[in-house]
């Protein structure tokens, strides 16, 4: 069923259709942050936090918010290490996108994530947001921060193109 993961953003991007919003995820061992673009590809809107139980019903739960808005692909947050290589937490994610690419045939690419939630945490700080609601917030405001990173670098191909 799938259509593939794809490593690199330009062979992501020969893939995915225009006019179809884009998905972004922050997967963490109790959470899954979840952000989705505008058709047009050029804001990431943070728009809900799914709390992990098993991977059937996690995958329901997304399938449902990819038919609801009509996603083209997805981007998952790749946690490397600072030093650039991949550990346990990156093997896990390739492994979800394994398993989830079985369900979809939407493309499914990888970010590098390093500091995403550091740069949403900081961004939540400074709109004074209280501890409690950054907690409820964190993992869909990085998964927004994951998937511009994405948006962005799409625009670069895109220009460069032409």
């Amino acid at each position: 069923m799938s259509n593939g993961i794809f490593e690199s953003t330009e062979d992501f991007a020969a893939q995915i259709q225009f006019g179809q919003a884009l998905m972004g995820l922050d997967l963490g061992t109790k959470t899954i942050g979840v952000a989705v673009s505008d058709t047009l590809r050029s804001i990431a809107t943070p728009i809900e936090t799914v709390k992990r139980r098993k991977f059937g019903l996690d995958a329901e739960a997304l399938l449902a918010i990819m038919r609801h808005r009509n996603i083209g692909g997805i981007v998952l947050g790749l946690p490397r290490n600072m030093d650039g290589s991949e550990g346990p937490r990156c093997q896990s994610t390739r492994a979800f996108a394994r398993n989830f690419s079985r369900l979809t045939d939407v493309p499914i690419t990888f970010w590098d994530e390093r500091l995403s939630t550091v740069a949403a945490e900081r961004a939540l700080l400074e709109a004074d947001t209280s501890r409690k609601r950054r907690g409820e917030v964190i993992d869909h405001v990085a998964a927004g921060y994951i998937l511009q990173g994405l948006l962005d670098r799409l625009d670069h191909i895109k220009r460069a193109a032409q």
